[in-house]
């Protein structure tokens, strides 16, 4: 009797997208069609998030959490603290599932260095490790089956970042003909600035149309211990509407240029042999503020900052389905191997998206400076700053802009302390070696 054949799956992920950034999830100033095909195809996890990270790049710590099914913390501590010596133990799924007879395919950002890619992939093309100064001059390598990848072999991509991207993922589902299976992580590097989106998606979006959100705030209400990173001086302090309407738009207008990229791939895996057999998943690695809170960045906690759009598509998952359960990135590779018959063995907190048990809370963090609990109801978020302790806490039911903090509320006082009890007692089950949460 014949095996039934394993499927395939195409990971599309893009860089400092935020969850609320979809046409077809609510937002009716942004131009998505192709995300929002996605959404009608399967099933959109609505809470999902980044954990954040204990580096300014959070990035880096995202895209470990996805890869591996780690928590922050022990993404920090196998890949992200050593990327040219990678923890031998921790697998990424597409190592995982290449051990077990799958072609791995990655196109675009890869920024956990170039041996535990080595280790990853079977196959890669316009591969960028880093240093890119534009959305027109990527540097990028080739793929190298040995794994070296030297200065001198690096050149810089023909063509604007996504659409590069997009040309090598479709050319490897035009090649893919025979019947092993493949994963193909296609990492775009939009919509990350500098925010230069050509000008038919350019002229889509006029700054004086754009709407402020809610919580716009010309400047951060106290130091939150990251007041000045990179991200943070994009534009001047104190924030102006017509500064933040500015990038807002050009927000936008990059996050629809990747998504008329992400479109041709989707139609090129539409004409292929392998459509009916392939699941795709679609993520983004971290939110951004643009404006929110009187911030620019993704060095927070807020809801703007920590949660991505995350959907799943394929063969019997329910299409048009929404699930509101809290879940996290790093419950990407568990999801991904289980649905490929190889589970994924080893310690780590991602548990299955289809499977799992919904969880009752959920942790982050930003550095040594911000730790953060979430339930369904609220958000205790705890900030340690030069010895300086301050706590918010958000009713997200009736607040979900966190426009006003109740932790200094006495009717509120023994929830705070029975969430910081639990705030602590996670972060210390997690591996985080801080400890000021209890004091």
């Amino acid at each position: 009797m014949a095996q039934p054949k394993r499927p395939n799956f195409v990971i599309l992920h893009t860089d400092d997208q935020r969850f609320d950034t979809i046409r077809a999830l609510g937002n009716g100033a942004i131009q998505t069609p192709a995300m929002d095909r996605l959404a009608a195809r399967g099933v959109v996890f609505t809470q999902a998030a980044t954990q954040g990270g204990l580096t300014g790049a959070i990035c880096m710590p995202s895209r470990a959490q996805m890869l591996t099914g780690l928590n922050v913390f022990q993404a920090h501590r196998a890949i992200v603290d050593h990327p040219a010596k990678p923890d031998a133990d921790v697998l990424t799924f597409p190592e995982h599932l290449r051990k077990s007879g799958y072609r791995t395919f990655h196109t675009g950002k890869w920024h956990l260095g170039t041996a535990l890619h080595h280790r990853s992939f079977t196959h890669g093309a316009n591969i960028f490790f880093g240093g890119m100064s534009d959305h027109l001059a990527m540097p990028v390598f080739d793929y190298d089956p040995e794994g070296r990848y030297p200065k001198q072999r690096q050149y810089i991509a023909k063509g604007f970042s996504s659409e590069v991207i997009a040309n090598s993922a479709i050319e490897f589902l035009r090649q893919q003909q025979g019947d092993a299976p493949f994963v193909m992580y296609a990492a775009f590097t939009s919509p990350h600035d500098p925010r230069m989106a050509p000008r038919r998606f350019a002229d889509l979006y006029d700054p004086e149309k754009i709407e402020l959100p809610k919580n716009f705030m010309a400047q951060h209400p106290f130091d939150n211990g990251e007041m000045k990173v990179r991200d943070e001086l994009l534009a001047p302090f104190p924030r102006t509407e017509a500064e933040v309407r500015r990038h807002i738009a050009a927000y936008f207008a990059m996050i629809t240029e990747v998504d008329y990229q992400i479109g041709r791939v989707l139609e090129a895996l539409e004409r292929s042999p392998h459509a009916g057999n392939t699941f795709v998943f679609f993520a983004g690695d971290n939110g951004l503020a643009v404006g929110q809170h009187g911030l620019m960045g993704k060095q927070n906690l807020y809801e703007h900052s920590l949660r991505v759009p995350l959907m799943l598509s394929g063969p019997g998952i329910q299409k048009g389905k929404r699930n509101d359960s809290l879940c996290h990135l790093m419950d990407m590779a568990p999801t991904v191997c289980n649905l490929a018959g190889s589970p994924l063995k080893g310690a780590m907190d991602g548990q299955d998206l289809l499977q799992g048990a919904p969880r009752k809370s959920t942790i982050s963090a930003y550095r040594n400076v911000q730790r953060g609990l979430r339930t369904k109801e609220w958000k205790l978020v705890v900030y340690n700053v030069d010895g300086r302790r301050t706590e918010q806490l958000f009713d997200l039911k009736r607040d979900p802009w966190e426009l006003r903090s109740l932790a200094s509320e006495p009717a509120q006082r023994k929830r705070v302390a029975a969430l910081t009890a639990e705030l602590a007692r996670q972060l210390e089950a997690a591996g985080d070696t801080a400890g000021w949460v209890r004091q």
